[in-house]
């Protein structure tokens, strides 16, 4: 006679079940919500009982994502390089959904029509440009919700996008050393961080992905060289680029209680890029 096996409860931790990843009734604000890993999270954190507010510079981008999303999602356009845009999303999602938990900033992009390349290519406007967007945004959006936070009297979990290319560097395929640099500027900034607010709550976190299907890297992905080189590079689950789904796991368990005592760390969810020899 076979055993029959017992079918186990979820864990519980402070009141949440762990396989809601203790996101569900929670509200969260992602900064560059609208396409691509944003979306995709917040799909996620929806999908698992949370609340949203989502922004991005498209006001049609943000209109298509707040279709798709439903009522426990709100948004609008934005610049998050522009103080006080993140400020304004903030104040939306809590009149609509309550305290704030946790903000997700995925916002950012290449600066190679700029002039973004490699140092002896990068011009002024490159660089000005390319880390406006990518660091800058960061420390404007991460003062908002802190700021939310104490307004609140409450803790609260950050957790920004950081990249491969910030410690692993691609010279043949992705040398933009302006984007490098404000990627690295997002690590040292986000430990500041979580080392000086750890004593009132506020978990600070970054995530780095390798090369994953999303608008910014369409030049990547009409590349053939590129996508051999990423194939080999990221060798999980057959050598291939990531999709953002692939990163909705690491997000909410960061972001949710599933991540209560993390702080201060950069999680490479990258397919096994920063770990190969190419």
């Amino acid at each position: 006679m076979g055993l029959a096996l017992e079918k186990r409860r979820p864990v519980s931790v402070n009141g949440f079940e762990m396989s809601d990843f203790g996101v569900t009734g929670r509200t969260y604000v992602i900064v560059g919500g609208t396409t691509g890993l944003g979306l995709s999270a917040a799909r996620a954190l929806i999908h698992h009982g949370a609340r949203v507010g989502i922004g991005s510079r498209s006001e049609e981008s943000v209109a298509a994502a707040l279709a798709t999303l439903g009522e426990h999602a709100v948004g609008k356009s934005l610049n998050a390089a522009e103080p006080g845009s993140v400020e304004e999303l903030i104040d939306l999602t809590c009149e609509h959904f309550g305290d704030l938990h946790g903000l997700y900033h995925v916002a950012g992009g290449s600066g190679r029509a700029r002039g973004d390349g490699p140092l002896h290519e990068l011009s002024d406007d490159g660089w000005d440009y390319t880390i406006r967007q990518n660091l800058t945004s960061v420390m404007l959006s991460n003062r908002a919700a802190l700021m939310r936070f104490r307004k609140q009297q409450s803790g609260g979990a950050i957790l920004n996008m950081g990249s491969v290319l910030a410690f692993s560097p691609s010279p043949q395929h992705f040398a933009s050393h302006a984007y490098a640099a404000a990627k690295a500027g997002i690590e040292g900034f986000s430990k500041s961080l979580a080392g000086y607010y750890a004593k009132e709550g506020v978990r600070v976190n970054v995530i780095a992905p390798g090369l994953v299907e999303t608008p910014m890297s369409q030049r990547a992905r009409e590349d053939e060289k590129i996508m051999g080189f990423v194939r080999g590079k990221q060798p999980l689950d057959g050598g291939r680029i990531g999709i953002p789904g692939d990163l909705d796991s690491a997000v909410l368990c960061l972001l949710g209680e599933g991540g209560r005592f993390a702080t201060g760390q950069v999680l490479q969810v990258d397919g096994g890029w920063s770990v190969t020899e190419r």
